[in-house]
């Protein structure tokens, strides 16, 4: 029977944290039914079990977090499961039988404190001119006192802390020492650093060493001490509700603050009139409905064009290496998704410039539902070479979005509504129409390409939208 061991998901996760298992030991399990759910910086997903089997033993608690490739839990047959537990108690009681067997070993022993005692009676007077020079020695030593504990909490860190929650530790200035494991063996998790940043946020002691520092460094900036008070948290009040951010909305957050940091950001926007598109889309709208279980909306129009216009403008279609910018053959469309207002994630619509407009919409439903109800695979969240923010829905006028590292450019798609514009006949005639019209807003990457570049690209997509013959994608 195959262990169940933690996935891989996605190509940089190294750690993932058991939310919920949906079987119990002793539970029969079938394969491909699914088995927990797993929290990874990426994305929150239901792993199915590799095999049938008796769910025999379970290794990993809910709310831990572990490497990739850690045993979770085992499987095997119907007669495994009782077998197990008398195994693991005989150990246990082995070991409380050899107990008493030492203990009067223990006792023989009482005698030897006497020749012990007598051993300090010729050192007092070695102790005590070591004593004497220890004196000047702590205010010397006094300032190297915390460098011993860095040390032992670095070699804490080699045995019990992830890549990831080390990072983390490094990018909020906590020391290791002070933070409590509540992970397998006492290993500290994602949760437990995030409940420090917490804590020293909301004025606990979980990050003492980072104060010192702090004090002298303000004494000279008397002047930026006012900021102070206007970043400090608010306290509760009568009939306030307080909630912690749930996970996925502290890694989206987390995401969203390390890309701002990362890129300059510059912002680029249009605005596109509508109507090519609605002369394909208002007749088809209840036949495609009622044929395909989903509303044919602007979305897939604006990505066609997306797509097309990348062909002419590769650097948009591009990822920062190190050092370098990665420009794709390939276009695969991460479209941003809402998670009942709890958070984002980002799948990626594939070979998305192989596909006409119908395939491409089919995609965007599938992908949307299957990310809100928690059945994306690793593989459908990474991998994207642009990205497509959608608030449209909602009426926006205008978003600027961050950023989907390590990619240079996403495209916030906004509400298209009915206004006045100046419309010519072939004759060059000017007269007032009531069109439909939107902005499309760019975010880019200042180390990619310049103004000019992000601004023609946005200009081939707002052509691309009002000028081609939408009848013919269907």
């Amino acid at each position: 029977m195959p262990d169940i061991v933690m996935p891989q998901l996605g190509e940089s996760v190294t750690e993932g944290t058991i939310t919920r298992w949906f079987k119990s030991v002793g539970d029969t399990v079938t394969e491909d039914e699914p088995l927990f759910e797993v929290s990874t910086d990426k994305v929150d997903t239901e792993v199915p079990s590799p095999g049938s089997g008796v769910l025999t033993e379970i290794r990993v608690e809910e709310g831990d977090t572990v490497d990739v490739g850690t045993v979770l839990a085992v499987l095997g047959d119907a007669g495994d499961a009782p077998g197990a537990a008398p195994a693991e108690e005989a150990p246990a009681e082995e070991a409380s039988a050899e107990a008493p067997a030492e203990a009067p070993a223990a006792a023989p022993a009482a005698p030897a404190p006497a020749p012990a005692a007598e051993v300090p009676q010729p050192t007092p007077p070695t102790p005590a001119p070591a004593a004497q020079s220890a004196p000047p020695a702590p205010p010397a030593d006094a300032p190297s006192q915390p460098a011993p504990q860095p040390v032992a909490s670095d070699a804490t860190a080699g045995k019990l802390l992830s890549p990831l929650v080390r990072k983390l530790i490094d990018e909020h200035g906590l020391d290791p020492s002070t933070i409590s494991g509540t992970g397998v063996g006492g290993r500290v998790t994602r949760e437990d650093v995030l409940d420090a940043v917490d804590a020293r946020t909301s004025g606990g002691g979980a990050a003492p060493g980072a104060a010192p520092p702090a004090a002298p460094s303000a004494a000279p900036a008397p002047s930026s001490r006012p900021a102070g008070p206007t970043v400090s948290p608010m306290r509760p009040g009568a009939g306030d509700h307080v909630e912690p951010p749930n996970r996925i909305r502290r890694m989206t957050g987390d995401a969203m603050v390390a890309s701002r940091a990362t890129s300059p950001h510059v912002i680029t926007a249009v605005e596109v009139d509508y109507s090519a598109v609605e002369r394909a889309r208002q007749p088809r709208r209840e036949e495609f409905k009622s044929e395909m279980g989903f509303s044919l909306t602007y979305l897939p129009f604006i990505t066609r064009a997306v797509v097309d216009a990348l062909r002419e403008f590769p650097h948009m279609n591009a990822s920062m290496g190190d050092g370098e910018v990665i420009l794709h053959n390939e276009v695969h469309m991460s479209v941003a998704v809402d998670l009942n207002y709890e958070g984002l994630l980002a799948p990626v619509v594939r070979d998305a410039h192989a596909k006409r407009l119908r395939a491409i919409a089919e995609d965007i439903s599938d992908l949307a539902s299957r990310a809100r109800s928690k059945q994306l695979g690793p593989d459908e969240l990474s991998g994207g070479t642009f990205t497509l923010s959608n608030s449209g829905a909602y009426g926006s006028f205008f978003v600027a979005p961050v950023i989907n590292q390590p990619q240079v450019a996403i495209l916030s798609t906004d509400g298209v509504s009915r206004k006045p514009v100046v419309v010519r006949d072939e004759f060059g005639n000017e007269s007032i129409g009531i069109h439909s019209v939107g902005a499309l807003t760019l975010s880019w990457d200042h180390r990619a390409f310049d103004g000019a570049y992000a601004a023609a690209f946005l200009s081939q997509v707002r052509d691309i939208l009002e000028t081609r013959d939408w009848d013919a994608e269907f």
